[in-house]
């Protein structure tokens, strides 16, 4: 067994909270940059050069990227020979994520109570999703979440019969009626098979993937591109003001049903796509 102390995993979420609201990841900057050259709205290219700048000013000034910093999301891939020690792992993590959102300047938009709505005042606790892999690593990803995109989520319980243009139609119709809200360029994930809370987990897991990669069932690959074409062809834009490039990409994860159900969820990402990873 190998032990990881508790110190070095609060450090690492600390700086993983800092750095996933500072800096854009590679693979979004590329994107962004190739939807500007692709963009055939005037008013568009003007709207993604103002998008760059934005990250560029941030990345240069260690300023948040956006004033909404998100809820720490985590998606934790917890080696079977591994042994925290001194302490808790999920603790951890919402330790890490309160000294980052502290240290950071990272707005706090936690709610102690989804109804009385008092805020924790330190952004935890975080929400996360622990998966058992063999090895010796701690894998760590956060995925900070804004609410204007989060809130543009949906799930629902498709019938098998509506098959694969019941699919596509669902999820068109989620972005359609996203609009502006989310600030696109958007990443879109689509969580397919499972449970209910299976492919809403699956949704927003695959936002993490790398911008421009492809799913490796050729039949979902094919689904996404398919998928990402007509969502741009819904002329929403960037920032919702009209142009030809809504989303950036679209990317699926699918996992076995019930005979019975045919669940579908979306969740979305702004053009931030914020998510960054380490492993210890």
């Amino acid at each position: 067994m190998r032990q990881i102390l508790i110190q070095d995993i609060i450090t690492a979420v600390k700086n993983l909270c800092i750095d996933a609201n500072y800096h854009l990841g590679e693979d979004i900057k590329i994107a962004l940059r190739e939807a500007q050259e692709k963009e055939e709205s005037p008013l568009g290219k003007t709207i993604l050069r103002q998008i760059i700048d934005n990250f560029q000013i941030a990345q240069k000034g260690e300023f948040p990227i956006c004033q909404d910093t998100g809820f720490a999301v985590f998606f934790v891939d917890l080696g079977d020979q591994v042994c925290i020690k001194d302490g808790n792992l999920f603790d951890a993590i919402n330790e890490g994520t309160r000294q980052g959102y502290e240290e950071g300047y990272l707005r706090k938009s936690v709610l102690d109570d989804p109804v009385r709505r008092k805020n924790t005042g330190d952004n935890t606790p975080a929400v996360i999703h622990l998966n058992v892999v063999k090895g010796d690593k701690l894998k760590i990803i956060i995925a900070p979440k804004g609410g204007g995109s989060e809130n543009m989520s949906g799930l629902k319980m498709l019938k098998p019969a509506d098959g694969v243009e019941g699919l596509k139609q669902y999820v068109l119709e989620v972005v359609k009626k996203a609009g502006s809200n989310p600030c696109p360029p958007i990443v879109v994930g689509v969580g397919i098979g499972g449970t209910f809370e299976k492919c809403a987990e699956m949704a927003k897991r695959a936002l993490l993937r790398t911008i421009g990669s492809n799913h490796p069932n050729p039949f979902y690959a094919q689904l996404e591109s398919e998928l990402l074409e007509e969502i741009n062809k819904l002329g929403i834009g960037p920032q919702g003001l009209g142009g030809t490039q809504t989303a950036l990409a679209v990317h699926i994860e699918t996992y076995p049903c019930h005979i019975a159900g045919f669940p579908v969820a979306v969740n979305i990402n702004c053009h931030a796509a914020r998510h960054k990873e380490v492993v210890l």
